[in-house]
Protein backbone atom coordinates (compact mmCIF):
# COMPACT_ATOMS: atom_id res chain seq x y z
CA UNK A 1 0.00 0.00 0.00
CA UNK A 2 2.68 2.49 1.02
CA UNK A 3 5.10 1.56 -1.75
CA UNK A 4 3.81 3.11 -4.95
CA UNK A 5 6.31 1.08 -7.01
CA UNK A 6 5.01 -2.34 -5.97
CA UNK A 7 3.81 -4.47 -8.85
CA UNK A 8 0.68 -6.51 -8.08
CA UNK A 9 -2.18 -7.93 -10.15
CA UNK A 10 -4.44 -5.17 -11.42
CA UNK A 11 -8.15 -5.18 -10.50
CA UNK A 12 -9.91 -3.22 -13.24
CA UNK A 13 -13.32 -1.57 -12.69
CA UNK A 14 -15.18 -4.05 -14.89
CA UNK A 15 -13.31 -7.07 -13.57
CA UNK A 16 -14.35 -6.14 -10.04
CA UNK A 17 -17.88 -7.35 -10.78
CA UNK A 18 -16.60 -10.91 -10.82
CA UNK A 19 -13.50 -10.59 -8.65
CA UNK A 20 -13.14 -12.46 -5.35
CA UNK A 21 -13.28 -10.50 -2.10
CA UNK A 22 -9.56 -11.08 -1.58
CA UNK A 23 -8.56 -8.94 -4.58
CA UNK A 24 -5.75 -6.52 -3.80
CA UNK A 25 -5.62 -2.83 -4.72
CA UNK A 26 -2.64 -1.66 -6.75
CA UNK A 27 -1.61 1.57 -8.40
CA UNK A 28 -0.31 -0.20 -11.50
CA UNK A 29 -3.16 0.44 -13.92
CA UNK A 30 -4.29 2.74 -16.69
CA UNK A 31 -3.91 5.65 -14.25
CA UNK A 32 -2.17 8.71 -15.74
CA UNK A 33 1.60 8.74 -15.60
CA UNK A 34 3.35 11.09 -13.13
CA UNK A 35 3.61 14.65 -14.49
CA UNK A 36 7.25 15.18 -15.52
CA UNK A 37 7.20 18.67 -16.99
CA UNK A 38 5.27 21.57 -18.49
CA UNK A 39 4.44 19.63 -21.64
CA UNK A 40 3.00 16.72 -19.67
CA UNK A 41 0.99 19.13 -17.52
CA UNK A 42 -0.46 20.99 -20.52
CA UNK A 43 -1.37 17.76 -22.32
CA UNK A 44 -3.04 16.17 -19.29
CA UNK A 45 -4.69 19.49 -18.34
CA UNK A 46 -6.37 19.64 -21.77
CA UNK A 47 -7.53 16.03 -21.60
CA UNK A 48 -8.87 16.36 -18.06
CA UNK A 49 -10.53 19.69 -18.89
CA UNK A 50 -12.51 17.99 -21.65
CA UNK A 51 -13.69 15.31 -19.23
CA UNK A 52 -14.58 17.86 -16.55
CA UNK A 53 -16.43 20.20 -18.89
CA UNK A 54 -18.35 17.31 -20.39
CA UNK A 55 -19.84 16.98 -16.90
CA UNK A 56 -19.49 20.54 -15.61
CA UNK A 57 -21.08 22.35 -18.56
CA UNK A 58 -24.51 20.71 -18.29
CA UNK A 59 -24.19 20.54 -14.48
CA UNK A 60 -23.54 24.29 -14.26
CA UNK A 61 -26.47 24.96 -16.56
CA UNK A 62 -28.71 22.68 -14.47
CA UNK A 63 -27.60 24.29 -11.19
CA UNK A 64 -28.12 27.81 -12.52
CA UNK A 65 -31.58 26.95 -13.86
CA UNK A 66 -32.73 25.30 -10.64
CA UNK A 67 -31.34 28.05 -8.44
CA UNK A 68 -32.93 30.62 -10.72
CA UNK A 69 -36.39 29.30 -9.88
CA UNK A 70 -36.25 30.79 -6.39
CA UNK A 71 -34.13 33.75 -7.45
CA UNK A 72 -36.56 34.76 -10.21
CA UNK A 73 -39.43 34.44 -7.76
CA UNK A 74 -37.58 36.95 -5.55
CA UNK A 75 -37.06 39.26 -8.54
CA UNK A 76 -40.79 39.30 -9.30
CA UNK A 77 -41.57 39.69 -5.58
CA UNK A 78 -39.48 42.85 -5.54
CA UNK A 79 -41.81 44.24 -8.20
CA UNK A 80 -44.84 43.40 -6.04
CA UNK A 81 -43.77 45.18 -2.82
CA UNK A 82 -40.90 45.61 -0.37
CA UNK A 83 -42.57 43.40 2.24
CA UNK A 84 -43.20 40.70 -0.38
CA UNK A 85 -39.51 40.69 -1.32
CA UNK A 86 -38.48 40.50 2.34
CA UNK A 87 -40.96 37.68 3.05
CA UNK A 88 -39.95 35.58 0.04
CA UNK A 89 -36.25 36.23 0.75
CA UNK A 90 -36.57 35.16 4.39
CA UNK A 91 -38.55 32.04 3.49
CA UNK A 92 -36.10 31.11 0.71
CA UNK A 93 -33.00 31.88 2.77
CA UNK A 94 -34.05 30.75 6.24
CA UNK A 95 -36.87 28.18 6.16
CA UNK A 96 -36.34 26.64 2.69
CA UNK A 97 -32.59 27.27 2.98
CA UNK A 98 -32.43 25.31 6.24
CA UNK A 99 -34.30 22.37 4.73
CA UNK A 100 -32.43 22.63 1.42
CA UNK A 101 -29.17 22.24 3.32
CA UNK A 102 -30.40 19.06 4.97
CA UNK A 103 -31.93 17.46 1.87
CA UNK A 104 -29.10 18.44 -0.48
CA UNK A 105 -26.57 17.34 2.13
CA UNK A 106 -28.21 13.98 2.73
CA UNK A 107 -28.49 13.50 -1.02
CA UNK A 108 -24.78 14.17 -1.42
CA UNK A 109 -24.05 10.86 0.32
CA UNK A 110 -24.98 9.33 -3.03
CA UNK A 111 -22.17 11.25 -4.71
CA UNK A 112 -19.70 9.16 -2.74
CA UNK A 113 -21.51 5.82 -2.98
CA UNK A 114 -22.93 6.02 -6.51
CA UNK A 115 -19.80 7.63 -7.93
CA UNK A 116 -17.42 5.04 -6.51
CA UNK A 117 -19.76 2.14 -7.29
CA UNK A 118 -20.06 3.31 -10.91
CA UNK A 119 -16.28 3.62 -11.20
CA UNK A 120 -15.95 0.06 -9.88
CA UNK A 121 -18.57 -1.28 -12.29
CA UNK A 122 -21.19 -2.07 -9.58
CA UNK A 123 -24.01 -0.58 -11.64
CA UNK A 124 -26.76 -2.67 -10.04
CA UNK A 125 -26.26 -0.88 -6.70
CA UNK A 126 -26.97 2.65 -7.98
CA UNK A 127 -30.74 2.20 -8.09
CA UNK A 128 -30.73 0.58 -4.64
CA UNK A 129 -28.78 3.50 -3.20
CA UNK A 130 -31.24 5.99 -4.72
CA UNK A 131 -34.26 4.16 -3.29
CA UNK A 132 -32.69 4.02 0.16
CA UNK A 133 -32.09 7.73 -0.03
CA UNK A 134 -35.74 8.35 -1.01
CA UNK A 135 -36.96 6.42 2.02
CA UNK A 136 -34.69 8.32 4.40
CA UNK A 137 -35.17 11.77 2.90
CA UNK A 138 -38.95 11.67 2.63
CA UNK A 139 -39.13 10.53 6.24
CA UNK A 140 -36.88 13.45 7.12
CA UNK A 141 -39.08 15.82 5.09
CA UNK A 142 -42.11 14.90 7.22
CA UNK A 143 -40.29 16.15 10.32
CA UNK A 144 -38.89 19.20 8.54
CA UNK A 145 -42.40 20.25 7.49
CA UNK A 146 -42.92 21.33 11.11
CA UNK A 147 -40.52 24.21 10.42
CA UNK A 148 -42.81 25.40 7.65
CA UNK A 149 -45.91 25.04 9.80
CA UNK A 150 -44.42 26.99 12.72
CA UNK A 151 -42.34 29.40 10.62
CA UNK A 152 -44.10 32.56 11.87
CA UNK A 153 -43.55 32.04 15.63
CA UNK A 154 -40.02 30.78 14.99
CA UNK A 155 -39.10 33.89 13.00
CA UNK A 156 -40.55 36.11 15.73
CA UNK A 157 -38.65 34.11 18.33
CA UNK A 158 -35.32 34.79 16.63
CA UNK A 159 -36.08 38.51 16.44
CA UNK A 160 -37.51 39.18 12.98
CA UNK A 161 -40.03 42.00 12.71
CA UNK A 162 -43.73 41.15 13.07
CA UNK A 163 -44.57 42.22 9.51
CA UNK A 164 -41.79 40.13 7.95
CA UNK A 165 -42.50 37.13 10.21
CA UNK A 166 -46.22 37.05 9.40
CA UNK A 167 -45.72 37.39 5.65
CA UNK A 168 -42.86 34.86 5.53
CA UNK A 169 -44.77 32.44 7.78
CA UNK A 170 -47.77 32.44 5.47
CA UNK A 171 -45.56 31.97 2.41
CA UNK A 172 -43.77 29.07 4.15
CA UNK A 173 -47.06 27.20 4.63
CA UNK A 174 -47.74 27.42 0.93
CA UNK A 175 -44.24 26.09 0.13
CA UNK A 176 -44.48 22.71 1.92
CA UNK A 177 -44.84 20.79 -1.41
CA UNK A 178 -41.42 22.14 -2.46
CA UNK A 179 -39.85 20.40 0.56
CA UNK A 180 -40.94 16.96 -0.66
CA UNK A 181 -39.78 17.82 -4.17
CA UNK A 182 -36.32 18.46 -2.68
CA UNK A 183 -36.44 15.04 -1.00
CA UNK A 184 -37.12 13.31 -4.31
CA UNK A 185 -34.99 15.49 -6.58
CA UNK A 186 -31.52 15.36 -5.06
CA UNK A 187 -31.18 11.55 -4.90
CA UNK A 188 -32.25 11.39 -8.56
CA UNK A 189 -29.67 14.02 -9.49
CA UNK A 190 -26.81 12.24 -7.72
CA UNK A 191 -27.92 8.96 -9.31
CA UNK A 192 -27.80 10.50 -12.79
CA UNK A 193 -24.60 12.49 -12.17
CA UNK A 194 -22.69 9.37 -11.17
CA UNK A 195 -23.46 7.93 -14.61
CA UNK A 196 -22.58 11.21 -16.38
CA UNK A 197 -26.18 11.54 -17.59
CA UNK A 198 -26.13 15.29 -17.16
CA UNK A 199 -27.68 16.45 -20.43
CA UNK A 200 -31.10 15.04 -19.60
CA UNK A 201 -31.10 16.99 -16.34
CA UNK A 202 -30.04 20.13 -18.20
CA UNK A 203 -32.88 19.91 -20.73
CA UNK A 204 -35.45 19.32 -17.99
CA UNK A 205 -34.11 22.24 -15.92
CA UNK A 206 -34.18 24.52 -18.98
CA UNK A 207 -37.81 23.68 -19.70
CA UNK A 208 -38.73 24.26 -16.06
CA UNK A 209 -37.01 27.66 -16.04
CA UNK A 210 -38.74 28.89 -19.19
CA UNK A 211 -42.15 27.85 -17.87
CA UNK A 212 -41.34 29.31 -14.45
CA UNK A 213 -40.54 32.77 -15.84
CA UNK A 214 -43.64 32.79 -18.02
CA UNK A 215 -46.09 31.70 -15.32
CA UNK A 216 -44.43 33.85 -12.60
CA UNK A 217 -45.02 36.94 -14.72
CA UNK A 218 -48.55 35.84 -15.58
CA UNK A 219 -49.71 34.93 -12.08
CA UNK A 220 -47.72 37.35 -9.89
CA UNK A 221 -47.86 40.53 -11.96
CA UNK A 222 -50.36 40.22 -14.81
CA UNK A 223 -53.14 38.54 -12.80
CA UNK A 224 -52.09 40.18 -9.53
CA UNK A 225 -51.85 37.02 -7.44
CA UNK A 226 -48.68 38.31 -5.73
CA UNK A 227 -47.19 35.91 -3.17
CA UNK A 228 -49.90 33.30 -3.78
CA UNK A 229 -48.88 33.16 -7.43
CA UNK A 230 -45.23 32.88 -6.38
CA UNK A 231 -45.98 29.82 -4.24
CA UNK A 232 -48.11 28.12 -6.91
CA UNK A 233 -45.52 28.54 -9.65
CA UNK A 234 -42.48 27.68 -7.52
CA UNK A 235 -44.04 24.46 -6.22
CA UNK A 236 -45.20 23.45 -9.70
CA UNK A 237 -41.76 24.10 -11.21
CA UNK A 238 -39.93 21.88 -8.72
CA UNK A 239 -42.41 19.03 -9.11
CA UNK A 240 -42.18 19.33 -12.89
CA UNK A 241 -38.43 18.68 -12.58
CA UNK A 242 -38.96 15.65 -10.30
CA UNK A 243 -41.62 14.01 -12.48
CA UNK A 244 -39.68 14.60 -15.71
CA UNK A 245 -36.51 13.06 -14.23
CA UNK A 246 -38.45 10.06 -12.93
CA UNK A 247 -39.94 9.47 -16.39
CA UNK A 248 -36.42 9.56 -17.85
CA UNK A 249 -35.14 7.00 -15.31
CA UNK A 250 -38.13 4.67 -15.50
CA UNK A 251 -38.10 4.57 -19.31
CA UNK A 252 -34.92 2.48 -19.30
CA UNK A 253 -32.40 5.21 -20.08
CA UNK A 254 -30.09 4.11 -17.25
CA UNK A 255 -29.61 0.46 -18.21
CA UNK A 256 -28.42 -1.80 -15.39
CA UNK A 257 -28.36 1.12 -12.93
CA UNK A 258 -32.17 0.99 -12.67
CA UNK A 259 -33.82 -2.43 -12.58
CA UNK A 260 -36.99 -1.44 -10.72
CA UNK A 261 -38.03 -1.08 -7.12
CA UNK A 262 -36.41 -3.50 -4.69
CA UNK A 263 -36.88 -4.56 -1.07
CA UNK A 264 -33.11 -4.08 -0.68
CA UNK A 265 -33.84 -0.37 -0.39
CA UNK A 266 -34.96 -1.07 3.18
CA UNK A 267 -31.84 -3.04 4.13
CA UNK A 268 -29.04 -1.48 6.19
CA UNK A 269 -31.03 1.76 6.53
CA UNK A 270 -29.42 2.84 9.79
CA UNK A 271 -25.92 2.65 8.34
CA UNK A 272 -27.12 4.63 5.34
CA UNK A 273 -28.74 7.18 7.67
CA UNK A 274 -25.42 7.74 9.45
CA UNK A 275 -23.60 8.39 6.19
CA UNK A 276 -26.42 10.65 4.97
CA UNK A 277 -26.39 12.64 8.22
CA UNK A 278 -22.62 13.13 7.99
CA UNK A 279 -23.10 14.49 4.47
CA UNK A 280 -26.01 16.66 5.60
CA UNK A 281 -24.09 18.17 8.50
CA UNK A 282 -21.15 19.02 6.25
CA UNK A 283 -23.27 20.82 3.66
CA UNK A 284 -25.81 22.27 6.10
CA UNK A 285 -23.10 24.08 8.00
CA UNK A 286 -22.18 25.83 4.74
CA UNK A 287 -25.75 26.64 3.63
CA UNK A 288 -26.81 27.79 7.11
CA UNK A 289 -23.76 30.02 7.34
CA UNK A 290 -25.09 32.28 4.59
CA UNK A 291 -28.62 31.89 5.92
CA UNK A 292 -27.36 33.34 9.22
CA UNK A 293 -26.03 36.36 7.32
CA UNK A 294 -29.58 37.24 6.23
CA UNK A 295 -30.86 36.74 9.78
CA UNK A 296 -28.25 39.03 11.34
CA UNK A 297 -29.11 41.73 8.82
CA UNK A 298 -32.67 41.59 10.13
CA UNK A 299 -31.47 42.86 13.52
CA UNK A 300 -29.86 46.02 12.12
CA UNK A 301 -31.47 49.44 11.97
CA UNK A 302 -33.82 49.84 8.99
CA UNK A 303 -34.14 46.05 8.82
CA UNK A 304 -36.20 45.84 5.63
CA UNK A 305 -33.62 47.78 3.58
CA UNK A 306 -30.74 45.75 5.07
CA UNK A 307 -32.47 42.42 4.43
CA UNK A 308 -33.49 43.41 0.90
CA UNK A 309 -30.03 44.67 -0.05
CA UNK A 310 -28.24 41.66 1.38
CA UNK A 311 -30.79 39.30 -0.19
CA UNK A 312 -30.05 40.82 -3.60
CA UNK A 313 -26.32 40.30 -3.05
CA UNK A 314 -26.93 36.72 -1.88
CA UNK A 315 -29.06 36.21 -4.97
CA UNK A 316 -26.17 37.29 -7.21
CA UNK A 317 -23.70 35.27 -5.16
CA UNK A 318 -26.00 32.26 -5.36
CA UNK A 319 -26.15 32.47 -9.14
CA UNK A 320 -22.36 32.59 -9.40
CA UNK A 321 -21.94 29.82 -6.83
CA UNK A 322 -24.12 27.65 -9.03
CA UNK A 323 -21.26 27.77 -11.53
CA UNK A 324 -18.88 26.39 -8.92
CA UNK A 325 -21.56 23.91 -7.80
CA UNK A 326 -21.61 22.58 -11.35
CA UNK A 327 -17.84 22.19 -11.15
CA UNK A 328 -18.35 20.70 -7.67
CA UNK A 329 -20.65 18.04 -9.13
CA UNK A 330 -18.23 17.35 -11.98
CA UNK A 331 -15.14 17.00 -9.81
CA UNK A 332 -17.05 14.91 -7.27
CA UNK A 333 -18.05 12.49 -10.04
CA UNK A 334 -14.54 12.48 -11.48
CA UNK A 335 -12.84 11.91 -8.11
CA UNK A 336 -15.30 9.24 -6.94
CA UNK A 337 -15.24 7.43 -10.30
CA UNK A 338 -11.44 7.46 -10.47
CA UNK A 339 -11.00 6.37 -6.86
CA UNK A 340 -13.54 3.60 -7.43
CA UNK A 341 -11.55 2.55 -10.51
CA UNK A 342 -8.25 2.63 -8.53
CA UNK A 343 -6.81 5.68 -10.34
CA UNK A 344 -5.45 7.88 -7.52
CA UNK A 345 -3.21 10.10 -9.68
CA UNK A 346 -6.08 10.87 -12.06
CA UNK A 347 -8.32 11.76 -9.11
CA UNK A 348 -5.71 14.15 -7.74
CA UNK A 349 -5.05 15.80 -11.11
CA UNK A 350 -8.78 16.25 -11.71
CA UNK A 351 -8.87 18.34 -8.53
CA UNK A 352 -6.02 20.55 -9.75
CA UNK A 353 -7.74 21.22 -13.07
CA UNK A 354 -11.07 21.98 -11.36
CA UNK A 355 -9.54 24.48 -8.90
CA UNK A 356 -7.65 26.37 -11.61
CA UNK A 357 -10.72 26.50 -13.87
CA UNK A 358 -13.06 27.61 -11.09
CA UNK A 359 -10.71 30.37 -9.96
CA UNK A 360 -10.52 31.83 -13.48
CA UNK A 361 -14.31 31.71 -13.81
CA UNK A 362 -14.69 33.51 -10.46
CA UNK A 363 -12.34 36.29 -11.51
CA UNK A 364 -14.21 36.79 -14.79
CA UNK A 365 -17.62 36.95 -13.08
CA UNK A 366 -16.32 39.41 -10.47
CA UNK A 367 -14.97 41.70 -13.17
CA UNK A 368 -18.32 41.73 -14.98
CA UNK A 369 -20.14 42.53 -11.74
CA UNK A 370 -17.88 45.46 -10.88
CA UNK A 371 -18.20 46.92 -14.39
CA UNK A 372 -22.02 46.86 -14.17
CA UNK A 373 -22.33 47.69 -10.44
CA UNK A 374 -24.53 50.73 -11.13
CA UNK A 375 -26.90 48.92 -13.47
CA UNK A 376 -27.73 45.48 -12.05
CA UNK A 377 -29.48 46.63 -8.80
CA UNK A 378 -32.33 48.03 -10.94
CA UNK A 379 -33.22 44.45 -11.90
CA UNK A 380 -34.05 43.59 -8.30
CA UNK A 381 -35.66 46.58 -6.60
CA UNK A 382 -37.48 49.84 -7.25
CA UNK A 383 -36.30 51.24 -3.90
CA UNK A 384 -33.45 53.76 -4.38
CA UNK A 385 -32.15 53.22 -0.83
CA UNK A 386 -31.90 49.47 -1.36
CA UNK A 387 -30.07 49.97 -4.68
CA UNK A 388 -27.58 52.32 -3.01
CA UNK A 389 -26.70 49.77 -0.33
CA UNK A 390 -26.30 47.07 -3.00
CA UNK A 391 -23.83 49.23 -4.94
CA UNK A 392 -21.82 49.82 -1.75
CA UNK A 393 -21.65 46.06 -1.14
CA UNK A 394 -20.59 45.20 -4.70
CA UNK A 395 -16.77 45.17 -4.12
CA UNK A 396 -17.24 42.81 -1.18
CA UNK A 397 -19.60 40.70 -3.27
CA UNK A 398 -17.03 40.48 -6.08
CA UNK A 399 -14.31 39.26 -3.71
CA UNK A 400 -16.75 36.76 -2.18
CA UNK A 401 -17.51 35.37 -5.63
CA UNK A 402 -13.84 34.51 -6.20
CA UNK A 403 -13.51 32.72 -2.85
CA UNK A 404 -16.80 30.89 -3.21
CA UNK A 405 -15.90 29.63 -6.66
CA UNK A 406 -12.98 27.69 -5.19
CA UNK A 407 -14.46 26.46 -1.91
CA UNK A 408 -17.31 24.34 -3.37
CA UNK A 409 -14.84 22.57 -5.65
CA UNK A 410 -12.79 21.53 -2.63
CA UNK A 411 -15.97 20.39 -0.91
CA UNK A 412 -16.77 18.34 -4.03
CA UNK A 413 -13.46 16.53 -3.62
CA UNK A 414 -14.33 15.87 0.03
CA UNK A 415 -17.66 14.36 -0.99
CA UNK A 416 -16.11 12.31 -3.79
CA UNK A 417 -13.54 10.90 -1.37
CA UNK A 418 -16.05 10.34 1.48
CA UNK A 419 -14.60 12.87 3.97
CA UNK A 420 -17.95 14.37 4.99
CA UNK A 421 -17.60 13.80 8.74
CA UNK A 422 -14.14 15.37 8.94
CA UNK A 423 -15.16 18.42 6.91
CA UNK A 424 -18.18 18.90 9.18
CA UNK A 425 -15.82 19.53 12.11
CA UNK A 426 -13.75 21.89 9.98
CA UNK A 427 -16.89 23.85 9.09
CA UNK A 428 -17.96 24.16 12.72
CA UNK A 429 -14.59 25.57 13.73
CA UNK A 430 -14.08 27.93 10.79
CA UNK A 431 -17.64 29.16 10.30
CA UNK A 432 -19.28 29.13 13.71
CA UNK A 433 -16.40 29.48 16.16
CA UNK A 434 -14.49 32.01 14.06
CA UNK A 435 -16.43 33.58 11.17
CA UNK A 436 -19.74 34.41 12.87
CA UNK A 437 -18.20 35.91 16.06
CA UNK A 438 -15.88 38.10 13.97
CA UNK A 439 -18.81 39.20 11.81
CA UNK A 440 -20.98 40.08 14.81
CA UNK A 441 -18.17 42.07 16.43
CA UNK A 442 -17.52 44.06 13.25
CA UNK A 443 -21.20 44.52 12.45
CA UNK A 444 -22.54 45.48 15.87
CA UNK A 445 -19.62 46.34 18.18
CA UNK A 446 -17.80 48.49 15.61
CA UNK A 447 -21.03 49.56 13.91
CA UNK A 448 -19.99 48.53 10.37
CA UNK A 449 -23.49 47.17 9.72
CA UNK A 450 -24.04 44.74 6.85
CA UNK A 451 -20.51 45.26 5.53
CA UNK A 452 -19.00 44.31 8.89
CA UNK A 453 -21.13 41.19 9.30
CA UNK A 454 -20.33 40.01 5.80
CA UNK A 455 -16.60 40.79 6.09
CA UNK A 456 -16.29 38.80 9.30
CA UNK A 457 -18.17 35.83 7.95
CA UNK A 458 -16.16 35.92 4.72
CA UNK A 459 -13.03 35.52 6.84
CA UNK A 460 -14.47 32.22 8.08
CA UNK A 461 -14.92 31.04 4.50
CA UNK A 462 -11.31 31.96 3.68
CA UNK A 463 -10.06 30.04 6.72
CA UNK A 464 -12.14 26.99 5.79
CA UNK A 465 -10.81 27.09 2.22
CA UNK A 466 -7.22 27.18 3.50
CA UNK A 467 -7.86 24.20 5.80
CA UNK A 468 -9.36 22.18 2.93
CA UNK A 469 -6.35 23.04 0.75
CA UNK A 470 -4.05 21.74 3.49
CA UNK A 471 -6.09 18.54 3.94
CA UNK A 472 -5.99 17.81 0.22
CA UNK A 473 -2.27 18.61 0.03
CA UNK A 474 -1.56 16.04 2.78
CA UNK A 475 -3.85 13.36 1.31
CA UNK A 476 -2.47 9.92 0.44
CA UNK A 477 -4.44 9.32 -2.74
CA UNK A 478 -3.35 5.68 -3.03
CA UNK A 479 -4.87 5.03 0.37
CA UNK A 480 -8.08 6.84 -0.63
CA UNK A 481 -8.40 4.58 -3.69
CA UNK A 482 -8.01 1.52 -1.48
CA UNK A 483 -10.62 2.83 0.96
CA UNK A 484 -12.99 3.42 -1.96
CA UNK A 485 -12.70 -0.26 -2.93
CA UNK A 486 -13.38 -1.28 0.66
CA UNK A 487 -16.39 1.10 0.87
CA UNK A 488 -17.93 -0.32 -2.31
CA UNK A 489 -17.76 -3.86 -0.94
CA UNK A 490 -19.19 -2.83 2.43
CA UNK A 491 -22.16 -0.86 1.07
CA UNK A 492 -22.75 -3.13 -1.89
CA UNK A 493 -23.36 -6.10 0.35
CA UNK A 494 -20.65 -8.18 -1.37
CA UNK A 495 -18.61 -8.68 1.79
CA UNK A 496 -19.72 -9.81 5.21
CA UNK A 497 -18.75 -7.86 8.30
CA UNK A 498 -16.08 -10.33 9.39
CA UNK A 499 -14.25 -10.16 6.07
CA UNK A 500 -14.60 -6.36 6.12
CA UNK A 501 -12.94 -6.18 9.54
CA UNK A 502 -10.12 -8.49 8.43
CA UNK A 503 -9.41 -6.36 5.34
CA UNK A 504 -9.54 -3.17 7.39
CA UNK A 505 -6.99 -4.57 9.88
CA UNK A 506 -4.75 -5.67 7.00
CA UNK A 507 -4.84 -2.15 5.53
CA UNK A 508 -3.97 -0.55 8.85
CA UNK A 509 -1.09 -3.00 9.26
Amino acid sequence: MEDNNQTQPLLTPHAQNHAPDTAVFTTESDDIAPIAGTGDFAREFLLESKKLWYLAGPAIFTSVCQYSLGAITQVFSGQVSTIALAAVSIENSVIAGFCLGITLGMGSALETLCGQAYGAGKLDMLGIYMQRSWVIMNTTAIFLSLLYIFAEPLLKLIGQTTAISEAAGMFALWMIPQLFAYAMNYPIQKFLQAQSKIMAMAWIAAAALVLHVLFSWLLMLKLGWGMVGAAVVLNASWWFIVVAQLVYVFCGSCGEAWSGFSIQAFHNLWGFVRLSLASAVMLCLEVWYFMALILFAGYLKNAEVSVDALSICMNILGWTIMVSFGMNAAVSVRVSNELGACHPRTAKFSLVVAVITSTLIGLLLSLVLIVFRKQYPFLFSNDSEVREVVMELTPLLAFCIVINNVQPVLSGVAVGAGWQAVVAYVNIACYYLFGIPVGLILGYKFDFGVTGIWTGMLSGTILQTCVLFFMIYKTDWNKEASLAEDRIKKWGGHEDSKMHDVRKNDQET
